[in-house]
This record gives C-alpha cells, structure tokens and sequence, in this order.
C-alpha cells in the first residue's frame, strides 16, 4: 500500500504542478463566488422571487453545470493519455503495482483535487445558512445532503473521465469525448419537452439528469436512493473499464 499512496501523492502534486488546475480552480471560483452573490439577493427578496432552500440558487442554477461540465474532463484528460503521449505509462505498468492500484491512485488523487475545489465555498455557509448566536437559523441538512450529492455526482464524471484518458494518447481527445459523453448525464437538465411527468419517457430522463436530482432532491434535504445507485454503479463500472483497458494493453 506505500506505493498505492505515494503515487497517490505524486498524482495530487501534480494537479498543482499544471497550470490547468489553476485555470479550473479559477474559473469554479468565479462561477460559484457570482452564484453565491445571485443566492445572497434571492434569500433576501420577498415574494414570488425568493426562494427557501439556499443550496439551489447554486446548484439549480443552469449556468453552474454549463461550467461544472468542464471540470472533470479537464481533470482527468492527462492521468493516462499524458502518461501514454510521454512514454511513461509503460514505466507506470512495469512497477510493482497492480493495474487496479494504479488506477485507484490515479482516481483517488483526481478525486482529492475534487474536494478542495469546493473546500473555499465553505467560507459562503455561515452566509447562506444565516449563523447567528452559535447556531444556524436556516436547516443545514439540505446543504449536507448537496455536497454528499457532489461528492457522489463528481466521482462519477472523474471515472468516465479517467476510461476515456485511458484510451487514446491524446489529452484534448480525451477531454473532448468525456465532455461529450458527460453530456448524457446533463442533458436533460435544459432540454426540456413538453411530455407527461408520469409516463417512462420522463422518468428516464429524470433517473440519468443530474442537475434534477439536485434542483428537486439533494439541495431540499433529500436523499434518494435511487441517485446514489446511479452515482456508484457508473463509478464502479467505469473504473472497471479503466482496469479492463491497462490490462489489455499489457497484452499489445
């Protein structure tokens, strides 16, 4: 496990070795810092225009996943095509290391860099969550369950983010197809037909749009177990995937 974790260290290291990651981290900031701004002003309108739970005017917002959708394609587009393009994945594979530990590396530094994207939105809660006397005046549970629903939502697009990098040796390539095949997972969001809320097409559409789960669930303090299956099965599988695909290449 040493050598799972130090190339864990060394996959985090370079995140912040790549200006890439800090164009990523700029841009979200700058997303989420405006949004939180728009939030600010709803809580505080009266009327028709306010709204009750803060964490959608964040996640519900049709412009945060037009720039959540970058994310994990920029991510993940160099952790095996950068490796392949270099010539190193060959060194990566010889090593004593198991094809499942070095994907699980891979990922879980991928995943690390995540969270502390988010980690300086902490700063909006005791804003948005109105911390007076030392305690919330607004419920926190629906902001727990949003970034529960984050978490979840953003392991699954970093997977198939990091299948696809595992395929061609090109970073834009790969940033390219998994932007086009997180797309499916979006979708839906803003495309929005006229149909009967009851009938299957709908709730097809419904179980695979991630920014519904959260306008109507994650950010109201839901939990719906349906989401979470969806978010681990996807990350499950294209994780095995990923395996799948250095194994096959030891055999080239």
């Amino acid at each position: 496990m040493r050598a799972t974790w130090t190339l864990i260290r060394r996959e985090v290291t370079a995140y912040f070795l790549s200006p890439i990651a800090y164009v990523v981290l700029t841009a979200f900031l700058l997303v989420t810092g405006h949004l939180f701004y728009l939030t600010l002003t709803l809580l505080t309108a009266r009327g028709p225009v306010g709204i009750e739970w803060p964490m959608r005017g964040l996640l519900a917002d049709e412009r945060f996943w037009l720039v959540f959708l970058f994310i994990p394609p920029l991510l993940t587009m160099r952790l095996f095509a950068e490796e392949r393009g270099s010539g190193t994945l060959e060194m990566l594979l010889t090593a004593p290391l198991r094809d499942w530990q070095v994907v699980f590396a891979k990922f879980v530094g991928a995943l690390i860099f995540y969270v502390l994207l988010w980690l300086p939105t902490v700063v909006y809660l005791p804003v948005l969550l109105y911390w007076k006397e030392g305690r919330f005046e607004i419920d926190p549970w629906p902001t727990l369950t949003s970034y529960l629903g984050l978490f979840l939502a953003g392991a699954m697009f970093l997977s198939l983010g990091m299948f696809v990098s595992s395929l061609v040796r090109s970073q834009m390539v790969a940033a390219v197809i998994s932007l086009v095949l997180s797309l499916a997972f979006v979708l839906a969001a803003f495309w929005r037909p006229e149909m009967d809320t009851s009938g299957i097409t709908y709730r097809l559409l419904y179980f695979f749009s991630v920014p519904l789960h959260f306008s109507r669930d994650f950010t109201r303090g839901i939990i719906d177990s349906r989401h979470i299956v969806l978010y681990l099965s996807v990350t499950l599988f294209f994780l095995f995937l990923t395996v799948r695909s250095l194994e096959s290449r030891r055999w080239r």
